[in-house]
């Protein structure tokens, strides 16, 4: 399949790798250029701009930062929107809210083109193996038609209804995630004085109940940075997360509701990037309050 993606971050370019490593043609654009160089070494073909990209290919794949970000690669006179789209399908992975995604599906149904949204659980790993989450909004002939590429990049694809409800299910999926980080930091606080290896103490805590599912696959990583260990490369990076609790806060403001929990905990996080901690994986975030409080 001839596929483009716009937007290659570390997501993005996680995804491209898979695709290509799938068999498929692959085209890339992303605004800063120098992001290209991966995927072109693989075997990418890089494309002028989102306009020329989509006219090279059967299906365009964008996950970016922020609905800003959408604007910026479907809009204006080099922007997807002004290729011709007649036929193909537009799949669109970013983290924004719902509304963001409806408008656009207004904007692709009206070029005479399928679109489907479906954002994703899980970072670069699981990007590279394709064993993502996938949280498909669209028509049911819509996705059918988007599933056997989602199927090669996730290990589960879930239909959560039409456009909207996967950015309305993957803000869901993530609340608790980002609140459990600020929940293990502050119970170390309670028992870091018993002087147990942090190692396992994580074990320990996957054990019991309450444990969030995060620790089956970043608890070392958690009992590391706990042990003061030097930060590694990121892969959901703690400003990434503060962008993500903002959106959760827009919406929820948007539906007449509050997310206390939600409030406090970006407030905490913003604290550790005003200290330097924006650019560190989010398995850091429990590391970051106990430091805050006497031992």
């Amino acid at each position: 399949m001839r596929i483009g993606i716009a937007g290659l971050g570390r997501m993005g370019e996680a995804i491209g790798l898979r695709l290509i490593e799938c068999g498929h043609e692959l085209w890339v654009w992303n605004r800063t250029a120098d992001k290209t160089k991966p995927l072109i070494d693989a075997g990418a073909k890089l494309a002028a701009s989102p306009a020329a990209l989509a006219v090279d290919v059967d299906t365009i794949i964008t996950i970016v930062t922020n609905a800003d970000a959408i604007a910026a690669i479907y809009d204006g006179a080099q922007g997807v929107l002004a290729a011709d789209l007649q036929g193909k399908l537009v799949i669109e992975m970013s983290t924004v809210q719902p509304h963001d995604e409806i408008a656009l599906a207004a904007k692709i149904s009206s070029k005479n083109a399928a679109f489907v949204e479906c954002p994703v659980g899980g970072t670069t790993g699981p990007a590279r193996l394709g064993k993502l989450l996938g949280l498909a909004g669209g028509s049911d002939a819509d996705v059918a038609r988007a599933r056997p590429l989602l199927d090669q990049m996730c290990r589960r694809v879930a239909h959560v209804g039409p456009v909207g409800s996967g950015a309305s299910m993957k803000l869901a999926i993530n609340l608790p995630l980002l609140v459990a980080y600020q929940a293990l930091g502050e119970a170390f606080v309670l028992c870091r004085h018993l002087g147990m290896n942090t190692t396992a103490l994580m074990e320990l805590f996957a054990d019991t109940s309450g444990a969030p599912n995060i620790l089956k696959a970043r608890g070392p990583a958690i009992a590391s940075a706990l042990a003061g260990e030097p930060p590694g490369p990121p892969a959901f990076d703690i400003d990434s997360i503060r962008k993500d609790l903002r959106t959760m806060l827009a919406e929820a403001q948007r539906r007449g509701a509050e997310l206390p929990l939600v409030e406090r905990t970006l407030g905490i996080f913003d604290d550790a990037a005003r200290e330097g901690w924006g650019d560190r994986d989010g398995s850091q975030l429990p590391a970051y309050w106990p430091r805050r409080q006497p031992v």
